[in-house]
């Protein structure tokens, strides 16, 4: 198989997703921040149709596909995810927001009392994914399903608690069926699409609650072909994370030690002990 865009590409792990770095590229500059509706503002390297896989055995085309369609998903991630760090590198009021879910959920902790994620479907999956590392972190995090919540659930708020509610469409039913069973006493945060509150719908009813923007550049419908949770899901997970990360390093004068503490198991455990 030919090279891509260069002699050689390095894969640089980040906290979603692979990107392929290419150190002989010619520097691209930074894409301009998304506007309220977001266009894709990075080209791929190299158009997929010019690349050339043909090995001789009659397998090329299949080949060919196969990566394309891959290369394709990583390039659309990498893309969400550049622009993401764009927006809050320029849009004042999107760090204000960050921010402000910030103050929220170390307040929550400092007067004894903790985090709260909620979410359906895929967004539920990464909920589940980042109470794992907020607990890691030394922030005591729990997962509640909305629907359970209405069966019983709801025993596990508490007073002062923070609850992020992820939503990309910022509507999910089952969500809404919850906004009204979540007291004056508990701190919203809505991890969502939006650029604005007053377009979230969950926030509607809640105008104390605060808005964590994660917008894509571009549907996924349009970006690969069906409405698939994708670079939807790896914003909200990377947002997530460094929603974690900033908490932790305000709560924790040695985040590391906390970390080792809470992980001493498996490759990572034993990474620490060295």
């Amino acid at each position: 198989m030919t090279d891509v865009c260069a002699k050689q590409r390095v894969p640089v792990q980040t906290s979603a997703v692979v990107v392929l770095t290419d150190n002989t590229r010619p520097a691209i500059p930074p894409p301009s921040p998304p506007s309220d509706s977001p266009t894709r503002t990075e080209q791929p390297c190299t158009p997929i149709e010019d690349f050339s896989l043909d090995d001789g055995d009659g397998v090329a085309a299949q080949r060919k596909v196969r990566f394309a369609n891959g290369w394709r998903v990583l390039d659309a991630e990498a893309v969400a995810l550049r622009n993401l760090a764009t927006l809050y590198d320029t849009d004042e009021s999107a760090q204000e927001h960050f921010s402000n879910a910030v103050e929220s959920v170390v307040t929550s902790r400092r007067s004894g009392a903790k985090l709260v994620v909620t979410g359906v479907g895929k967004s539920g999956h990464i909920g589940r994914k980042l109470v794992a590392t907020f607990q890691s972190l030394g922030i005591p995090t729990v997962f509640l399903h909305p629907t359970e919540a209405l069966h019983g659930d709801l025993g596990l708020l508490e007073p002062n608690d923070t609850v992020l509610l992820i939503s990309f469409s910022g509507k999910s039913p089952e969500l809404l069926q919850l906004m009204p069973h979540l007291g004056p006493s508990l701190r919203l945060v809505a991890l969502t699409s939006h650029r604005r509150s007053e377009d979230c719908e969950l926030l509607q009813a809640r105008p104390d609650g605060l808005l964590l923007p994660a917008p894509i550049p571009e549907p996924e419908k349009v970006a690969l072909g069906v409405s698939a949770p994708t670079t939807s899901t790896t914003v909200t997970l990377s947002l997530g994370d460094a929603l974690a990360m900033a908490v932790a390093k305000e709560l924790h004068a040695d985040i590391s030690t906390v970390f080792a503490a809470n992980h001493p198991g498996g490759a990572i455990g034993a990474a620490t002990k060295q």
